[in-house]
């Protein structure tokens, strides 16, 4: 498989979210494509705070929280497609509840920096997890509902990620529309 430049971020995100008693039940990395035309980094990290991500609807209490999981979303876009309403050039955190189809709505922005610091990812994950950040919605464009500031503080190895993550971007915009697509790099954790 080919290494992404984000994959050893999202690895040292779910070592400490692992360490600190919140260990993935799903992980993946990709190259993603946006409108079949222009790619962009991401990573998917499924939490099942609930331990429920695998029990069907029928057997899940009344009033479980989290019934399906927790989506922690990490992505790096080129900001080509930003005039047409994507993001901007650059890194987001997002979180989503997961529903039983394996699809979730309305993904809000994790209140942390791009390249957020693994332990913020953790006190943002918690954060989340008790609904003291709550989800955003269609009606507030995915804002959360936080009083707070930003979480934590970037990670130790920012630089040279954004670097990693620039000089793909700048190949991409290379390519333009002629992107092929990339195969996947999937990670799955035990």
């Amino acid at each position: 498989m080919r290494t992404l430049p984000h994959d050893s971020y999202i690895e040292a995100v779910t070592e400490t979210l692992t360490a600190n008693g919140l260990k993935p039940a799903e992980l993946w990395t990709d190259d993603g494509e946006s409108r079949g035309t222009y790619c962009y980094l991401n990573a998917v990290i499924t939490l099942d705070p609930s331990g429920t991500h695998d029990t069907d609807d029928e057997d899940l209490p009344e009033g479980t929280p989290w019934r399906h999981g927790l989506l922690l979303i990490w992505e790096w876009h080129t900001g080509i497609e930003e005039e047409d309403g994507e993001p901007e050039r650059g890194p987001l955190w997002l979180f989503a509840e997961l529903k039983a189809d394996g699809s979730c709505e309305y993904p809000t922005t994790l209140p942390v920096y791009g390249y957020a610091s693994p332990a913020a990812i953790v006190e943002a994950a918690r954060k989340v997890i008790s609904r003291e950040i709550g989800a955003g919605h269609l009606f507030n464009g995915g804002t959360p509902t936080w009083d707070g500031q930003l979480i934590g503080d970037s990670w130790e190895q920012h630089a040279e990620l954004d670097a990693a993550c620039e000089a793909w971007g700048t190949d991409e915009a290379a390519s333009g529309s002629e992107a092929a697509p990339r195969p996947m790099s999937t990670k799955e954790t035990t």
